[in-house]
């Protein structure tokens, strides 16, 4: 799955910019992916819920809200409510992450819940098993066109491992310096659905690049799941 990051995009057209990867099968976007920053959480001011609400009446792709936000615990709903598919959260914010999952299951979107680079992913195994995505963070969150930090994929082959033995049920998501130089080595690691910012909006054609990324990630995936 690829998710392009909107974050990399023009904002002056994002509904062109959206329009751009709703094209055929093979060059659409699986999901769009909304960076929302506070600020606060991260040292970057970008969009809130009112443009999520606005971008979701221009495109029938499957909204990826990430929010990098202060108590989420308050503010994750509403973009369920709003209509968002995926609503992750980090966890390095969430009061009680637990809840935050039912909340978000209960509005009717996908929970999601993220960790920075540094953050291990040990100590929440058992809160994962209430979250249907997982958010491996390959840069550190706030800003885009960041190098990979190849370190995270450690932390993925775990993951993966948690989910292919059945202690997990979660898609496996990486975000942050996805392009077709790294795409293969997180695909390896066994990531399922990978953010790309500036490798698709930065390219002259962003669906084309969707099927370029596609095309590299999916031998490579095929190869963990022999």
């Amino acid at each position: 799955m690829i998710a392009p990051s909107i974050l990399s995009a023009d904002f002056a057209r994002l509904a062109d910019e959206v329009s751009a990867v709703n094209g055929e099968p093979g060059r659409r976007a699986d999901w769009l992916h909304v960076d929302v920053m506070d600020a606060h959480f991260v040292p970057n001011l970008t969009l809130g819920l009112p443009v999520v609400e606005s971008l979701l009446k221009v495109t029938d792709i499957p909204m990826d809200c990430h929010l990098m936000i202060e108590d989420p615990d308050r503010w994750a709903v509403g973009y369920a409510e709003a209509g968002a598919h995926n609503v992750t959260v980090h966890v390095e914010a969430a009061k009680d992450p637990v809840a935050i999952a039912k909340d978000l299951r209960a509005a009717g979107a996908k929970a999601g819940l993220s960790i920075k680079p540094n953050t291990p992913l040990e100590p929440y195994v058992e809160v994962l098993k209430h979250y249907d995505t997982l958010l491996v963070m390959s840069v550190e969150p706030g800003f885009g066109g960041q190098k990979f930090i190849s370190d995270v994929l450690s932390k993925v082959k775990k993951a993966r491992n948690l989910v292919d033995t059945g202690h997990l049920n979660l898609l496996v998501e990486i975000d942050g310096g996805i392009n077709p130089d790294t795409i293969e080595q997180a695909a390896e690691a066994g990531v399922d659905c990978f953010v790309a910012g500036s490798a698709v909006y930065g390219a002259e054609d962003p669906a084309k690049a969707i099927e370029a990324l596609r095309a590299k990630a999916a031998p490579a995936f095929a190869k963990v799941r022999q």
